[in-house]
């Protein structure tokens, strides 16, 4: 099952936010971000993973989003 172009624009959006930290959040400017970050926020915040419909924190269910998509990271930057 390959990503889709969303999909692959909502995980590089969840690697901006910091999962250590539920106190830190991004905020996506609907002015200077691309149309595709956009949309991924919208997409994101629809789905439960972030608290703002541009960016805010991460939701527990996003926290662990971002846990796994580092995960997956990792191990494709070992091989």
């Amino acid at each position: 099952m390959p990503f889709t172009s969303d999909q692959i624009a909502e995980l590089k959006l969840l690697s901006q936010f910091n999962s250590c930290s539920s106190q830190e959040g991004i905020k996506v400017h609907q002015h200077t971000a691309t149309p595709e970050v956009v949309a991924a926020a919208e997409r994101l915040f629809q789905k439960g993973l972030i608290t703002q419909h541009d960016g805010g924190y991460l939701t527990s269910r996003g926290c662990e989003a971002v846990e796994q998509t580092e995960q997956l990271l990792g191990m494709l930057a070992d091989g």
